[in-house]
């Protein structure tokens, strides 16, 4: 399966797609749970994940009236221990390239504004990105492609010519739902069958899935 029309466009999702930060964020949320039941298994915490915080912590806690304060306790968690999230290899090197190549470059995240805005200065990626949808920056979260749409819309570019790259069964939907050609980063999850179908191209790390970008743009 290969693509017929050109690359203008790549959007990335943010965590675990250009940053290492699955290892925080799961901390984290077991952290902010851990006085309100029973701790839950990393992949079930992880299967869960996508959109802000608030929409995704009341089904991981016994009772969702506990969920304010687990927010702020995964929220200090995370201003205390933004330290680990480091970009993955090679980050900066595909987004130059890809810039050089005249590619527009964008962020879909369900990370928040704030600490979006944060990292993305912290680690000098600002100046690559012509646009960054995050999740409370719309109404509607991922698998929704409302944020895809509006990202294309920003850029000026159709469906057929953008790539998406996430690690995220929500990232895999919202493309296709988008009819925008998905690259799916696995790790070490496995991948159920409807998922797999969906996406465009299943690597297992972010470096196989640079190099897909690069080759989709003409770049060795």
């Amino acid at each position: 399966m290969s693509r017929t029309a050109p690359t203008y466009a790549v959007v990335f999702d943010l965590d675990g797609t250009l940053v290492d930060s699955l290892p925080l964020v799961l901390q984290a949320i077991t952290y902010a749970i851990e006085p309100f039941g029973p701790l839950r298994p990393t992949m079930e915490i992880f299967a869960r994940l996508g959109g802000p915080p608030e929409r995704f912590m009341p089904g991981l806690l016994n009772d969702p009236r506990d969920t304010p304060a687990a927010l702020m306790r995964m929220e200090r968690f995370h201003h205390e221990n933004h330290h680990m999230i480091l970009p993955f290899a090679g980050v900066n090197g595909v987004l130059e390239t890809l810039r050089n190549r005249d590619v527009a470059l964008a962020i879909w995240t369900g990370r928040d504004r704030e600490t979006t805005d944060w990292l993305l200065k912290h680690h000098g990626l600002t100046g690559y990105f012509n646009t960054v949808v995050c999740g409370d920056d719309l109404p509607t979260h991922k698998p929704d492609a409302e944020g895809l749409r509006e990202i294309l819309q920003r850029v000026g570019v159709m469906a057929p010519n953008a790539l998406f790259v996430g690690d995220a069964d929500v990232d895999v939907l919202g493309g296709g739902a988008c009819q925008v050609d998905t690259v799916l980063i696995r790790h070490t999850r496995e991948i159920e069958a409807d998922i797999l179908a969906k996406s465009w191209r299943l690597v297992t790390t972010p470096a196989e899935a640079y190099q897909l970008v690069l080759g989709c743009v003409g770049v060795e």
